[in-house]
């Protein structure tokens, strides 16, 4: 299982990526943590705003890769309506092959 997430930064600027674990990666992001990505540690990561769920990680980064040539009011719309992810995307990937994070 992949996640492919937004993480919002410090700045208001808006970071995405995918991982096997999501809850190790946002630490990685928030902490600066020596794998924490260059923008993140940069512009200090500060919250999650948004994850879904594939089952590989071809889909996951399909996801990542379309996400990130959204304009930034699609990526904040997308942050608040995830069921918009159609709207947003539904002519460049399925969009059934994701389901939205919800953390238990």
């Amino acid at each position: 299982m992949y996640y492919t997430y937004i993480i919002r930064c410090k700045d208001n600027s808006l970071y995405t990526g995918i991982t096997t674990d999501l809850e190790r990666r946002v630490r990685e992001h928030i902490t600066k943590d020596e794998k924490c990505a260059k923008y993140t540690y940069l512009h200090t990561a500060i919250k999650l705003e948004g994850a879904w769920i594939s089952e590989n990680r071809v889909n996951a980064s399909k996801l990542e890769y379309w996400i990130k040539h959204l304009t930034k009011t699609q990526k904040e719309r997308l942050i608040q309506y995830p069921s918009k992810m159609k709207d947003l995307l539904g002519n460049k990937i399925d969009c059934n092959l994701y389901s939205l994070y919800i953390k238990q």
